[in-house]
């Protein structure tokens, strides 16, 4: 039988705080990474990265993060917990993007100088494959049943399908101009791909690599070309996605059935990507130009806090912390 705790053991468990889930911002031009505390909106720690951190994920149980430190040519692995990076995964030239597998083993990366995405055991550190692909990689995502890894080409205007088991290409699309970012969605029957200078969000069923859909966006006084959609994430039940318009410094709220733009957010300057909170209820959008995380209220449809945050903030992700 478990003795059973004392008052003052009882009170100082209860007394203490619970840790509050965090979002994590990488900083591309101070090679740094802020925390933000979920609850307070407050930065809590600054972590230094290699040179232009970029893209950033956790594992799948949170106990590493993945960071792109693109002028380092690494991947690097850091403990969250302690800030400690443990070591570098050799990732190739120039990483952007990268996607981890559900297998919670294999990193997917787009490695912009090289033209080629490398597949990198994180497990045993090595490189276990390199596929070519366009010009100019960047966007990157993986399935959810992890068949399918897509790379998009800024420079080549298409969408890279690759097969996870042969590592080779089976398919490529052409989107419009300079594809940035690449999200399976719809439990993996849809994806979605954004191009920054064509201004649009092409959406291709997954059974056939066909087009399906393709999402435009404007806005009142403002120019259609500073309308450049970059990163975008799904809500809850993917109702709705929220594209990021770059120096439009908008998010376009659009209906994931319909296609149809119902609602644009405004921002800071120059809105890149973006995290959901736990519940997706608050959305944070990292702001480039203007060095700070836009808070959204997704009920309301509006920006409820700015948050200073490095410069060039760039990546974001979510972290649980209970």
């Amino acid at each position: 039988m478990k003795p059973l705790l004392t008052s003052t053991a009882l009170a100082l468990i209860l007394a203490a705080p619970a840790l509050a889930d965090e979002i994590w911002v990488t900083n591309e031009k101070d090679n740094t990474i802020s925390v933000i505390d979920v609850d307070t909106l407050e930065v809590t720690r600054t972590i230094e990265t290699g040179e232009r951190p970029r893209g950033i994920t956790f594992s799948h149980d949170y106990s590493v993060v993945y960071i792109c430190a693109s002028d380092s040519d690494a991947v690097q692995v850091m403990d969250p917990a302690t800030g400690e990076i443990l070591h570098d995964l050799p990732s190739g030239e120039d990483p952007e993007q990268f996607a981890l597998h559900p297998d919670n083993r294999h990193l997917y990366i787009a490695n912009e100088n090289d033209a080629i995405t490398t597949v990198v055991d994180t497990v045993s550190r090595t490189v276990v494959a390199q596929i070519d692909v366009g010009i100019e990689p960047e966007g990157m995502a993986v399935s959810p049943d992890g068949k399918i890894a897509i790379t998009t080409s800024e420079t080549t205007n298409m969408a890279h399908w690759i097969d996870t088991q042969t590592q080779k290409l089976f398919a490529n699309t052409l989107v419009d101009s300079r594809p940035r970012h690449a999200e399976f969605v719809k439990d993996g029957t849809e994806l979605w791909v954004s191009s920054e200078i064509g201004g649009s969000v092409s959406v291709f069923d997954v059974a056939t690599q066909a087009e399906k859909a393709k999402i435009t966006f404007a806005l009142p006084n403002i120019h259609p070309d500073k309308i450049q959609p970059v990163g975008f994430e799904l809500g809850a039940d993917d109702t709705y996605a929220y594209v990021a318009l770059g120096p439009a410094n908008h998010i376009a709220v659009v209906n994931a059935d319909t296609y149809e733009v119902e609602d644009y957010i405004l921002t800071g300057r120059r809105v890149w990507h973006m995290a959901f909170n736990a519940d997706k209820k608050m959305l944070f959008a990292t702001n480039g130009v203007s060095g700070d995380v836009s808070v959204i209220d997704v009920a309301s449809r509006k920006a409820i806090k700015a948050i200073k945050v490095g410069r060039f903030p760039w990546g974001a992700a979510y972290r649980p912390t209970n």
